[in-house]
């Protein structure tokens, strides 16, 4: 599923128009990456916790060239579903 599938569903679900349920979708993604920068996590009973996570520096390995290159440390955001989620699918 995609985004606009994801709206075209919330719409179905709620009996709302392509417009509201696109606002309404936006609305809990900001809430979600606005939540997670400032706590460093948000958690969603039910679904799932997403929490910032950072990466060291390490080397790595050009695949086509076989060079060693070095790859700086950067932060990323991980997923960890709730175990109702898990056991749902």
């Amino acid at each position: 599923m995609n985004k606009a599938e994801l709206i075209e569903a919330v719409a179905k679900s709620l009996d709302e128009s392509k417009a509201g349920a696109e606002r309404c979708v936006n609305a809990v993604f900001d809430s979600i990456r606005k939540g997670t920068k400032k706590d460093k996590s948000c958690t969603i009973i039910g679904f799932g916790t997403f929490t910032v996570k950072k990466r060291k520096a390490r080397t790595g390995r050009n695949p086509q060239t076989g060079e060693t290159i070095k790859i700086k440390a950067s932060t990323t955001v991980g997923f960890k579903p709730s175990k109702k989620f898990k056991d749902f699918v």
